[in-house]
């Protein structure tokens, strides 16, 4: 069909208007949580998506009424994964060259123990290892952002998706005291600029806090902080596909692809932004649109979820994250007290 058809075939234009009728009331709601909660936090501080999650879920009742449905539920999943894809434009091999092996290695360690830990750790509380490795990835990589890429291969079951917002809600807890905890322990164990921009970047969750916390000592602690947690966001990449992977051979009826779409597209973006091709201004650009994507997909996320199903998944959970925030932390700081990172 060629260019001119495709633009006179009415009953195409008529599914695609359909198909936008049918979506952008929830997609709409989605949004407008996010505007919300970026508002709160840019004006009070505080997590943005933990705002867009309490928020979301406030609004429970719109899952359930059919406008929103369609949209909600494409916020929750598509948007998502597109918001992920572009978190490779933040990337660049050169970030990893200036960290020096003693901080790659021990960032590879930190995350390939908490994933095992956190399966482990699963499995001695009685939970799925689904979450485990989901809860795990988010602690160890880059918080929320790696729970909805890592969600995104994880095969789909009734408690998927509630096992999803309370990683979100707990590994950003987490973050936000880590961000305030952090300084003060670095500064009582009296450590170096670089040191501090270490431990903060190889163990706080997510990037907003790093850069916080960071940043808050000193602006030399800070941008080491934000190299090492762009390497710890680098390792994304392997995690999930692994993880695909690994999931693709127990997953019944519709197993996902190998290497899913967003993925490629992420790995792209980091390979590209590594050459230099995209300029500064449009690499910001591509970094805000996508932090809107996550924010708007987790406010979806919220809109599915209710108070009553967050409410019967008990201490266990809740105790796995911690557990796996206190793995990580003691990690990279006996890395740092033994010799192996220099600092």
């Amino acid at each position: 069909m060629s260019l001119t058809d495709t633009l006179l075939d009415r009953p195409l234009w008529n599914r695609r208007l359909a198909l936008l009728r049918h979506h952008w009331p929830g997609v709409l709601v989605s949004f407008t949580i996010a505007l919300a909660a970026t508002f709160i936090a840019d004006n009070h501080g505080g997590p943005t998506m933990l705002y867009a999650l309490l928020l979301g879920i406030s609004l429970h009742f719109l899952a359930e009424e059919g406008r929103c449905q369609a949209g909600v539920e494409f916020s929750a999943r598509s948007i998502l994964r597109l918001g992920v894809c572009l978190l490779g434009a933040r990337i660049t091999a050169e970030h990893v060259v200036a960290l020096g092996m003693g901080p790659v290695i021990t960032v590879v360690l930190g995350v390939a123990s908490t994933l095992l830990v956190g399966w482990g750790l699963a499995r001695l509380l009685g939970l799925g290892k689904d979450l485990g490795f989901l809860t795990g990835g988010a602690v160890a990589i880059c918080g929320a952002s790696a729970a909805l890429a890592i969600a995104a291969v994880l095969p789909r079951h009734p408690h998927a998706e509630r096992q999803t917002i309370l990683t979100v809600v707990g590994v950003t807890t987490l973050s936000t005291l880590a961000m305030i905890v952090y300084p003060l322990l670095v500064g009582a164990l009296e450590l170096s600029q670089v040191g501090a921009g270490i431990f903060l970047g190889g163990t706080i969750h997510d990037v907003a806090q790093v850069v916080g916390a960071g940043y808050m000592i000193s602006p030399e602690t800070g941008e080491f902080a934000t190299f090492v947690k762009l390497l710890r966001v680098a390792m994304l990449v392997p995690v999930v596909l692994s993880l695909s992977l690994v999931f693709r051979a127990d997953a019944g009826g519709e197993r996902p692809p190998p290497l899913p779409a967003f993925l490629v597209g992420f790995i792209i973006l980091v390979a590209v932004n590594s050459t230099g091709l995209i300029p500064e201004a449009l690499g910001d650009a591509i970094s805000t649109f996508s932090r809107w994507c996550l924010v708007t997909a987790i406010a979806a996320l919220g809109i599915k979820t209710s108070f009553q199903k967050l409410a019967v998944v008990g201490w266990r959970p809740v105790a796995l994250l911690v557990l796996e925030t206190l793995w990580l932390g003691g990690l990279v700081l006996l890395a740092l007290l033994s010799g192996l990172v220099v600092a």
